[in-house]
């Protein structure tokens, strides 16, 4: 299977982190309205994201022979219910840029835990999900 669209979608993903984290340390209130349109643009490309996978990727696992293959296809899908739960939470919490800029703390103590979660994820998944897929 050809991936390659995947693993562009992941490297757009972490940009827009890294691009959302130098924003930060320059400064949450003055940076908020940069901040806010980044984290829309993000939004998007992670959410066609999500749906392609579970469209194409996770059925192409789920359709093996192999037991391995089906399980981890099963694995993958089950943990991602989680984590697009939290960030769909949280990007609905601050795609405001006034939002963003009354409570900077609190935008960066839950960017923190979902950017963190997200680095992990998409980690993982190069690592140990693509390299299957690509064998089938």
């Amino acid at each position: 299977m050809n991936i390659d669209k995947f693993k562009h979608q992941h490297i757009e993903i972490m940009e827009a982190v890294n691009e959302l984290r130098h924003l930060v340390a320059e400064g949450i209130v003055r940076n908020a309205d940069r901040i806010a349109a980044k984290m829309v643009s993000m939004s998007g490309t992670i959410k066609l994201h999500l749906s392609v996978e579970d469209s194409v990727l996770y059925p192409a696992l789920q359709k093996s022979q192999n037991a391995a293959h089906v399980a981890l296809g099963n694995r993958y899908r089950s943990e991602m219910d989680g984590l697009a739960a939290a960030y769909t939470q949280f990007a609905g919490k601050w795609l405001s840029a006034k939002r963003i800029a009354d409570d900077a703390d609190g935008f960066r103590a839950d960017a923190n835990t979902v950017f963190k979660a997200l680095h992990e994820r998409i980690q993982r998944e190069n690592k140990e999900l693509y390299p299957v897929l690509e064998q089938i």
